[in-house]
């Protein structure tokens, strides 16, 4: 069964306490839940993670290039600014896809630019945490087609 790695960056820990506005009620550990409920109809294997340390992320980004199928990455506020998970996205040959909660481009004029975008196959944002579930669909699609 494919495995799929699906990495969260800083605060999304906090999902279902903050600005529900933006990120819904549904608690980080909920969101989870229904990745691996999601998973196991779906003949997959899906390991999350999430860290607010950067560095954290991007050993997990690495490991992947021979642990995972594909991963599928939220990296928080650090989709703005971090050239090192662009890097290490960059070098990892399984297909990616980012996540984004809310629509990145509907909210403050800094998180219009993903420093991530040029670096995976694809981005789904807007779409509340069911981008998760929309990303899982389409990346079992990607590693199909690369088999």
């Amino acid at each position: 069964m494919p495995k799929i790695w699906v990495i969260n960056g800083p605060n999304l820990n906090f999902l279902g306490q903050r600005n529900l506005a933006h990120y819904e009620g549904q608690t980080y550990q909920e969101l989870v839940q229904s990745l691996l409920s999601k998973a196991a109809k779906m003949d997959l294997i899906v390991e999350c993670y999430q860290s607010n340390h950067e560095g954290d992320l991007i050993d997990w980004i690495q490991a992947a290039q021979t642990q995972a199928d594909g991963v599928i990455i939220n990296a928080g506020g650090l989709t703005h600014t971090s050239i090192s998970i662009h890097d290490a996205l960059e070098a990892l040959e399984c297909p990616k896809i980012e996540v984004h909660i809310s629509n990145i481009y509907a909210r403050e004029e800094f998180r219009h630019k993903s420093l991530l975008s040029s670096v995976v196959n694809g981005m789904i944002a807007g779409f509340g945490q069911k981008g998760y579930i929309l990303a899982l669909e389409h990346i079992k699609t990607l590693i199909k087609a690369n088999n």
